[in-house]
């Protein structure tokens, strides 16, 4: 006797916004939603300890962004923003820089976000270098950031800038351990410490 393993109806048909919407925060922890599908971003037991680490690390510059934006803007991680309603897409960058005056208004827009950051973990790379990349760009988000860790451990941190002309990024500055930005706005954050 076999026994298979049935998947939530949920995972096989596209779900609404309004659906959404009406699910608990627990049940929108770790998921995103991509064309009205949900993806599940599970942690392997593995990659627990590099997981923990990289969410430190986006915590970190999540407070140095926040303190550094000034009142207009608020830093954050963990939160949804939504792309598009139809179909349904709703991603959750490791960190957001958003409108302070928009800090009740929910879902949290494009037209609200300043910057977002990736952190690129274990198996986000494809995710993060390029479906991301592209999506936040036809969204009209100003700002891109990456974030990888190099063979040495030591993080490297990719700036892109919108060029709404074209609806894509460019390249800008990439950062070493320490990033000493000055767009968005100036901000100076040593990462190797996370």
């Amino acid at each position: 006797m076999t026994t298979e393993m049935v998947a939530p109806a949920w995972m096989h048909s596209q779900i609404t916004a309004e659906q959404y919407d009406s699910w608990s925060e627990e049940q929108c922890a770790g998921i995103e939603i991509v064309d009205g599908m949900v993806v599940v971003s599970p942690s392997g037991s593995k990659r627990h300890n590099r997981l923990a680490r990289l969410a430190r690390l986006a915590r970190l510059l999540a407070n140095a962004l926040d303190a550094a934006s000034g009142p207009d803007w608020n830093a954050d991680t963990d939160f949804d923003v939504r792309l598009r309603d139809v179909p349904l897409t709703n991603r959750r960058p490791d960190v957001v820089v958003y409108r302070a005056d928009t800090i009740d208004s929910t879902p949290t827009r494009p037209e609200h976000v300043l910057l977002v950051v990736e952190v690129v973990s274990p198996g986000s790379e494809t995710t993060d270098r390029i479906v991301k990349v592209e999506q936040y760009a036809r969204a009209g988000i100003p700002f891109y950031w990456r974030i990888e860790q190099a063979a040495n451990g030591i993080p490297l941190v990719y700036t892109c800038v919108l060029d709404p002309a074209s609806a894509s990024y460019r390249d800008g500055e990439v950062f070493t351990g320490v990033v000493r930005a000055a767009a968005p706005f100036q901000v100076d954050v040593d990462l190797r410490s996370s």
